[in-house]
């Protein structure tokens, strides 16, 4: 019977429902990049990460090149939930503290290909894990729900740029999409009664979509550059994941990749300093899913700056930093509200989607710490590796005057490798 009160406890104080940094997004795919606070839009910083972040620098390399590399992200998520029905006259008082999610390591891959056909045209293509989250609490405590989240997703992106003058580069490209998304945990309609509980997760589901890029590079004569690109939104229907109602009938969640417009500066005044400025705008708050969960929007700013002591050794550092777009709120009366989640039957009380946006999805993280360092070993052959560390990040909602609590915390550490050559 304990169990199927806490259970419901749950439920009642909020519905079910990671690697994640700027919202669910990766803050920047190369270890230059990401050992230079993801920047790249305002500057070239890799022929591989131009492809992503502003396939107009793909003319700014000559030859060949070609990397393959990857991210090992380590995550330390933790949830809290507190519920007190005392008030309410049910004698039931619950507080898990903060636990650990065990979803505490993921490997995201990324392999790219540029090659600049003649003066005035590049063409490049690349794949790239570029967004996802994930918490795992099964076989934690029973208040969290069993709740276990995986989102992944990646991008193969084909481009191209063609030089106008010495100065102006434009490109497009198309981004073509692959997303999965895994969703689990258990609902209870009433607290008092173990009969209304059920299993929620409908496991893992695929789907396939296409955006596409814009983008225009200015390179003043090697000493100073800026840029700018827009990124479309990518729409994805997960078919059969969740069942919101306990009808055993799973229905699909739609959940659209955003789009992003984003502008950036650079300077090298020799050629063993450059210093860059990136600002990113990342809609969330209109994107299908994210904008249903009340996610706000994203200003995304990264700094980064490259140091070459010798001609073949460059140290990196830099900076990023994105306030998060779920925030802490005060809601009064936890059931009221009727969000409407596509395509879920059950609607959701405003306090049930703040509780599936910090117990199942915690993109909370804010200030990242970033270092790296870039080594050619020879004429054809070199080496990236970067840092980054996002610190600490704590968000909580609180229902009925505190009554109903439920929290999250983040923080991350990550390495990544790449080797590249050009020829």
């Amino acid at each position: 019977m304990r169990k199927s009160i806490l259970l419901g406890a749950v439920m009642l104080s909020g519905l079910t429902a990671a690697f994640a940094t700027n919202g669910d997004n990766l803050i920047g795919l190369t270890p230059a990049s990401r050992a230079m606070g993801g920047i790249g839009v305002g500057a070239p910083v890799g022929a591989t990460d131009s492809i992503f972040r502003n396939p107009a620098w793909m003319t700014n390399y000559q030859g060949f090149n070609a990397s393959f590399g990857g991210i090992l992200f380590m995550p330390n998520v933790k949830a809290r939930n507190k519920v007190d029905y005392s008030p309410m006259g049910m004698p039931f008082q619950y507080d898990t503290g903060y636990v650990k999610s065990a979803a505490d390591t993921f490997v995201v891959p990324e392999i790219g290909i540029v090659h600049k056909v003649n003066d005035k045209v590049a063409v490049g293509v690349g794949a790239f894990g570029v967004s996802g989250m994930g918490v795992d609490y099964r076989n934690k405590d029973e208040m969290l729900a069993q709740m276990h989240t995986t989102f992944q997703f990646m991008r193969m992106i084909p481009a191209v740029a063609v030089k106008l003058n010495d100065m102006v580069s434009l490109s497009g490209a198309l981004h073509i999409a692959w997303g999965s998304l895994d969703m689990g945990a258990v609902m209870c309609a009433n607290p008092l009664d173990p009969n209304t509980c059920w299993n929620a997760g409908g496991g893992q589901s695929q789907d396939l979509g296409l955006g596409f890029q814009l983008g225009a590079s200015f390179n003043i004569g090697g000493m100073a550059y800026a840029g700018v690109t827009y990124q479309s939104p990518v729409s994805m229907t997960y078919k059969r994941v969740f069942d919101s109602n306990g009808d055993g009938v799973l229905e699909d969640m739609k959940l659209q990749q955003p789009q992003e417009f984003a502008f950036g500066f650079g300077v090298a005044p020799s050629e063993s300093f450059k210093f860059g400025v990136d600002v990113r705008w990342i809609g969330w708050s209109g994107a299908n899913g994210y904008e249903d969960f009340g996610w706000k929007d994203q200003w995304v700013f990264g700094v980064g700056a490259e140091f070459k002591p010798t001609p073949k050794l460059a140290l990196r550092a830099g900076w990023n930093y994105g306030k998060t777009p779920i925030r802490s709120k005060n809601i009064a009366d936890p059931s009221a509200g009727q969000n409407n989640i596509p395509n879920f039957v059950a609607p959701f009380p405003d306090y049930n989607v703040e509780w599936f946006n910090l117990v199942g999805f915690p993109a909370i993280s804010e200030h990242h710490l970033t270092l790296g360092f870039g080594y050619q070993i020879s004429q054809n052959f070199g080496i990236e590796v970067s840092y980054v560390r996002a610190f600490e990040k704590k968000v909580e909602t609180t229902g009925a005057g505190g009554l109903f609590v439920v929290g999250a915390k983040n923080a991350q550490n990550s390495l990544s490798a790449a080797l590249n050559w050009k020829f």
